[in-house]
């Protein structure tokens, strides 16, 4: 099993502040083969190459699908490439006005991230999982927020896990690593859903969501 975890919006809580976002989304995407995960790395590739690399002489080469800056055609046409059907997402939305004050800290908005992404995880069918369990999220953390992160899931899910079941975590960039592009758009998507109420790339994987909650609703 392949886990891809990202996130969009942020963890501010100054809602004065013009970019602070309302909702806070933590996406897993969940590949139960190895044949899935490589499909999505050729859905990525043939995107790039097709409809962002396509022109010669380009001044910048396009290396990673972004929800971002990513057309809605685009990604309809990455969605297409997906051939595979053995993959999932997981999905949360933090309803981030009913945060109490102690985890709008900086300490506590690491312990507040770290148990959020345990919540999703346990949503997902850990204790069937006949292999073994390797889980990248995006390169965002320092030494010790990395160290901390890694230690609190190891704790609390391993002992989801079946015995004799490896569980890794890697910390990667998207370029290194193409599913964590997809997790991306579809982090995205859902994040447009709970923040702008903007349903047109959510519909499209909508069907691939297994589990979807807004937390502290």
């Amino acid at each position: 099993m392949f886990i891809y975890l990202d996130e969009s919006g942020d963890l501010g809580f100054d809602f004065s502040k013009r970019k602070t976002t309302r909702k806070f989304i933590i996406t897993i995407l969940v590949c139960n083969s190895d044949a899935a995960r490589k499909e999505f790395g050729k859905a990525v590739r043939r995107t790039l190459k097709n409809k962002l690399n396509r022109k010669k002489n380009k001044p910048r080469l396009i290396t990673e699908l972004k929800g971002t800056n990513t057309t809605l055609k685009i990604k309809q046409y990455f969605f297409r490439n997906i051939k595979s059907d053995d993959w999932a997402i997981y999905a949360l939305a933090l309803n981030k006005s009913r945060v109490e004050a102690p985890l709008r800290t900086k300490t506590g908005k690491k312990k507040l991230y770290n148990f959020l992404s345990r919540f999703l995880l346990e949503k997902l069918p850990l204790s069937n999982t006949e292999q073994n369990v390797e889980m990248v999220v995006d390169r965002s953390k320092n030494r010790k927020e990395t160290r901390d992160f890694n230690q609190y899931l190891f704790n609390q899910v391993e002992a989801l896990l079946p015995l004799n079941t490896a569980f890794d975590i890697s910390h990667l960039s998207s370029v290194e690593s193409t599913p964590l592009q997809a997790v991306d758009l579809f982090c995205w998507g859902i994040f447009r859903k709970y923040e702008r109420d903007d349903r047109a790339w959510y519909d499209v994987f909508q069907d691939r969501i297994r589990f979807e909650t807004e937390y502290l609703q």
